[in-house]
């Protein structure tokens, strides 16, 4: 009995200690796992995680790779996660005169070159899902599978709401405290992207697009994104905002792993 009751708290010991391991890492900030990559001219700052297949984790419009807190101890336990700082993002470098989604785009496809990967699963939330988007346009074979969440493809009224585009409008155009860092990364949201339904044809790749019931994109357009694509699922979560891999991360987590690790021609 006495050896049932020292085993049992070694346990608990081990799961609590894990646990506070878990939460304790300062992701993006993690010497241990961090790099600079020279990547179009800059230095791109990334972090890597776990062993297997890789995995890179996108963010969203001025974030960082902490964005990604609760994706990160989850799919390292499966996959060797890249997550990246997106330029003029986090630790990344970049111009405020020069940033666009294909720029960012390019960036990843070409650290991909760096770390000698020829091809890897992508998550893209937001910002990050509009740069795994244009990736599985123009480096195709970069890309094994790619989940989405939270992305669009034009920047207006029909993706979200106008009030939105008028308060953007206004910081871009009034604002007196914003740094120029800010106020380029608001009006990419303002002017990009812009790309044509018919292009995202160009996708052959299983593709998850993901938004949230009340997310900021709206649902008719998440759900032409999905229209569009040629090999394409759709998952809108219940009860969910643009946040949902923050929000409801068991769930979101889940939903993703299923849709990597599912063997193409099988329903489930």
């Amino acid at each position: 009995m006495k050896k049932i009751i020292c085993v049992f708290i070694a346990l608990i010991f081990f799961v609590i200690n894990t646990f506070s391991q878990q939460f304790s890492i300062d992701y993006g900030n993690n010497p241990q796992a961090g790099h600079y990559a020279a990547i179009n001219g800059i230095n791109i700052y990334y972090e890597i995680y776990g062993d297997g297949e890789p995995l890179l984790l996108l963010h969203g419009n001025g974030g960082s790779i902490n964005a990604f807190k609760y994706q990160i101890p989850f799919f390292e336990e499966l996959f060797k996660v890249i997550t990246i700082d997106s330029r003029l993002q986090g630790k990344s470098g970049g111009s405020p005169d020069t940033i666009s989604y294909d720029l960012m785009a390019s960036d990843f496809c070409a650290l991909l070159d760096y770390l000698n990967i020829d091809s890897a699963y992508l998550l893209g939330w937001s910002d990050g899902g509009i740069n795994a988007l244009i990736m599985a346009m123009k480096c195709p074979e970069k890309v094994k599978k790619l989940a989405v969440s939270g992305a669009n493809v034009v920047p207006d009224s029909t993706a979200f709401p106008y009030k939105d585009i008028v308060w953007l409008k206004d910081f871009v155009e009034n604002t007196k405290t914003a740094t120029k860092k800010e106020v380029a990364l608001n009006k990419m949201l303002l002017d990009q992207p812009n790309i044509p339904y018919k292009d995202l044809k160009q996708i052959h790749c299983p593709v998850l697009v993901m938004a949230g019931d009340h997310d900021i994109i709206k649902p008719e357009h998440t759900i032409k994104i999905f229209q569009s694509i040629p090999n394409a699922s759709l998952c809108i979560f219940p009860d969910s905002n643009h946040g949902v891999c923050q929000q409801h991360p068991e769930l979101f987590n889940e939903t993703v792993l299923r849709f990597f690790t599912k063997q193409e021609g099988k329903n489930e």
